[in-house]
């Protein structure tokens, strides 16, 4: 066989194997348009190399120096230094009062102390809060996504999240163990991980991370929020892309349940581990943060926050939850996970504001917020539609390209994203083609029940925009 004849046949293998292995995978991944297109392209971009190795010999070779020609220049494109985005004030410069987030004003009952007080000092956004809690309600039964058992199962395991709320700090041992940073660190991070972290990191702790004032959780409500510990231990754990994917159905929200209790509990046994070594700690936990869980993130090397607002990780994008122990035990910290890539990459993408049901999530730019640039969610429409639903959503999460499993097929892909502007861009066009820009949305596991048809409180989409949308009126405040 002549070499041109070889080379040709083996690159087409090669084609063709590549392609169908990524056709298989998206199969077992569920995702059935990737393994069409896939499939599809692995039979038409190969069997030309197959044909053309038939033919006479000046055919081969001039097939052989097209392909060269097109690897030579894909691969100088590459490496150009295109969609560079520059680290520009990345740090707040003030802190966020936990009295503005949205979780905490749901909680404001009318005729209440806490009501009059806060309304008091924000009085424009008094009409657009009093309009949001006329709708059902996160686990309403009036819910459009209602379904009691999913519902129920949901809400016990929040309970239990508030029981642990107790268990944030506590009582530190009289005799302090005598510790290295170096050792310590390894210890806390392996303990973590142990517990059910998927990855760990530490940063000393800022003002910028630390609420102003206390909106929810253990505390008076208003009190100055004065923390003093030195360094805050971060970590995510892994929430699953089938209930994920089931956004904005009740399944999600199980899911988001789930994981907060399994990052509450991992995060109470690191503040109880610390504290019996002779050292304050406090966990912070869903519903009783002192801190914003996700700047801590970023600054303890575990991810860039996006587009969405949330924590954009490497392996697992915004499909995780996030805990933190703050302390002031001696710990070795990580380094920002500021990372251009993801910022360059949520630029140009903008698949979680499209895909927003009721465009929630800003399209264009970053913006100067609290003096650092950010995009910043509509967060008074986005939980007006959690609302509706009755669940969290997390549809921005559910199509995220970053939230594709951590398997070897997509981390080649994450791996050329982050090193190239050019692979960036291709990856935004073949995320397209492969999983559309609007994926949908995914089955629940046949061990949940269904939505009961008589619980049914079905809306269409625009519906359940106008209903989220309603004279919205006010600013809006930063997101946890």
């Amino acid at each position: 066989m002549e070499p041109a004849t070889a080379l040709l046949i083996a690159i087409g293998t090669v084609i063709l194997l590549g392609l169908g292995a990524f056709g298989a995978t998206s199969l077992r991944e569920g995702e059935h348009r990737a393994a069409r297109v896939a499939l599809g392209l692995a039979l038409a971009l190969s069997l030309p190399f197959f044909l053309v190795a038939l033919l006479d010999s000046p055919f081969r070779w001039a097939m052989l120096g097209l392909t060269g020609v097109a690897i030579v220049a894909g691969t100088i494109v590459f490496l150009l230094p295109i969609g560079q985005v520059q680290r520009d004030r990345e740090e707040p410069t003030s802190r966020i009062d936990e009295r503005d987030i949205m979780f905490a004003r749901a909680r404001l009952e009318p005729e209440t102390p806490n009501y009059e007080a806060y309304y008091t000092l924000r009085p424009k956004n008094q009409a657009s809060d009093d309009r949001t809690r006329a709708l059902p309600g996160i686990l309403s039964p009036e819910a459009s996504e209602a379904n009691p058992p999913v519902f129920a199962a949901t809400d016990a395991t929040f309970e239990y999240i508030e029981e642990l709320h107790d268990a944030a700090d506590g009582p530190v041992a009289p005799d302090r163990e005598a510790v290295q940073a170096g050792p310590t660190t390894g210890y806390l991070k392996g303990f973590a991980r142990y517990w059910g972290a998927r990855d760990v990191g530490i940063t000393e702790l800022r003002p910028y991370h630390i609420y102003s004032h206390i909106g929810r959780g253990k505390g008076v409500y208003g009190a100055p929020i004065a923390l003093d510990h030195r360094y805050a231990i971060a970590f995510t754990v892994e929430m699953d892309r089938q209930l994920v994917g089931t956004a904005p159905a009740a399944p999600t929200l199980l899911e988001s349940a789930r994981q907060y209790a399994n990052a509450a509990a991992i995060a109470v046994q690191l503040g109880n581990l610390i504290r019996s070594m002779g050292y304050r700690a406090r966990a912070h936990i869903n519903g009783n943060y002192q801190v914003v869980a996700a700047l801590v993130a970023r600054d303890a090397g575990l991810g860039e926050i996006g587009r969405m607002g949330l924590l954009i990780t490497s392996g697992l994008g915004p499909r995780v939850r996030l805990g933190v122990v703050t302390t002031d035990l001696p710990m070795l910290t990580d380094h920002p996970g500021y990372d251009p890539s993801v910022l360059d990459f949520c630029q140009i993408c903008q698949k979680c504001a499209e895909n927003c049901p009721v465009r929630a999530i800003p399209i264009g730019d970053r913006a100067e917020i609290e003096g650092a640039l950010r995009w910043r969610i509509d967060q008074e429409l986005c939980y007006r539609y959690w609302c509706v639903t009755g669940t969290d959503c997390a549809r921005c999460i559910a199509v995220c390209p970053y939230s594709y499993p951590d398997t070897t097929m997509h981390n080649m892909v994450r791996w050329a994203a982050r090193r190239s502007g050019a692979a960036r861009r291709s990856v935004h066009r073949l995320d397209r083609a492969f999983y559309g820009a609007t994926p949908a949305i995914r089955s629940a596991p046949s061990w949940l029940p269904p939505k009961p048809a008589s619980t049914t409180h079905d809306r269409s989409r625009q519906q359940m925009q106008a209903d989220a949308s309603i004279d919205k009126q006010g600013e809006t405040h930063g997101n946890n």
